[in-house]
């Protein structure tokens, strides 16, 4: 599955496994049922995927041993999947979110502003839409809706601004 985050095409170093215990990689992405089951063998870099229904105080007790979340997006109109990501970075969680599903370009800048560094679409997603769609849609929107997603000030925090400066001005 082709991997991206906002530069462009990257390099999966996860391997996929049923358990840590299984995997004979040294970065293991494994399913958040199988996580809970079996404790982490040393000396791997172990990454977990959990689903969009999950409730992200569940995953703080494990979050410091955790080096990569993937987020399951099981459609492009489910939005659980940014609030997962901005809580567990509100819980302090600096490893690597990884959005995985069928998400589409004009998502991604949004995506970013929730605290999700990379994105794992298929192969049709990118044939559908190339890697210039997506880069182009992350250029495009600098600005949020949202408080407290991106850095800087929001569309609306902007407004209030420009409206107090121009009440000051005599």
């Amino acid at each position: 599955m082709p991997l991206l985050d906002r530069h462009g095409l990257k390099t999966d170093d996860y391997m996929r496994a049923t358990s840590p215990a299984a995997a004979v990689a040294s970065h293991v992405l494994v399913p958040w049922e199988a996580w809970k089951a079996v404790a982490t063998p040393g000396g791997q870099t172990i990454g977990i995927e959990i689903p969009n229904t999950i409730r992200v105080a569940d995953l703080q007790a494990c979050l410091a041993d955790l080096m990569l979340v993937a987020i399951a997006f099981p459609g492009f109109t489910d939005g659980r999947g940014f609030s997962i990501a901005r809580q567990l970075r509100s819980y302090g969680y600096r490893g690597v979110i990884r959005a995985v599903g069928p998400l589409i370009a004009d998502q991604l800048a949004q995506l970013v502003a929730c605290g999700v560094d990379e994105v794992e679409i298929s192969g049709a997603q990118l044939a559908h839409q190339p890697i210039e769609h997506w880069r182009a849609a992350f250029d495009t929107v600098s600005l949020g809706y949202q408080r407290g997603y991106a850095q800087g000030a929001n569309i609306l925090e902007q407004r209030r601004s420009a409206r107090r400066q121009a009440e000051e001005q005599p």
